[in-house]
């Protein structure tokens, strides 16, 4: 059975690895200090909700991280769920899927009409998860990044 929870300062210790395994699926070195770091900042700031999933031993398998930003066109609140992670012995027991869910119903819950997410093109598994859960794949626009 998986669990989720907001996380807090309080679960760091716990997040901090599951970040850095996130970083790392994503083909960046390790870097645990700068995972660290970076979730005291989201802390700090507030500008981030954080989401942990725990399974029946409440050890923390996963983790989604959603970003609010204002949407002129909709002229409502639009969140971006920009992380998404589960533990590689977790996978297939419906972490991933929970965390999915719980970060729609807190979107809900804020009011927030929209949410979104960016994937790798050739991560099929997650494509197949998003697609079973009701989301939709944007074909109206196309991203484009700038290294500044």
């Amino acid at each position: 059975m998986i669990t989720i929870c907001p996380a807090t300062e309080a679960h760091l210790d716990d997040l901090v690895p599951l970040v850095d395994g996130y970083r790392q699926f994503y083909r960046q070195p390790g870097d645990v200090d700068g995972a660290r770091r970076f979730m005291n900042e989201r802390f700090a700031k507030g500008d981030a909700h954080v989401l942990l999933a725990l399974d029946e031993d409440d050890r923390a398998v996963g983790f989604a991280q959603l970003f609010p930003v204002p949407s002129t066109t909709g002229l409502a609140s639009r969140w971006i769920l920009n992380d998404l992670f589960v533990m590689p012995d977790a996978r297939c027991r419906g972490a991933g899927s929970a965390l999915l869910e719980a970060s729609r119903e807190l979107a809900r819950q804020h009011g927030v009409a929209q949410l979104m997410l960016r994937t790798q093109v050739e991560n099929a598994t997650a494509k197949a998860r998003y697609h079973a859960l009701g989301w939709q794949r944007d074909e109206a626009f196309d991203t484009y990044l700038l290294a500044v």
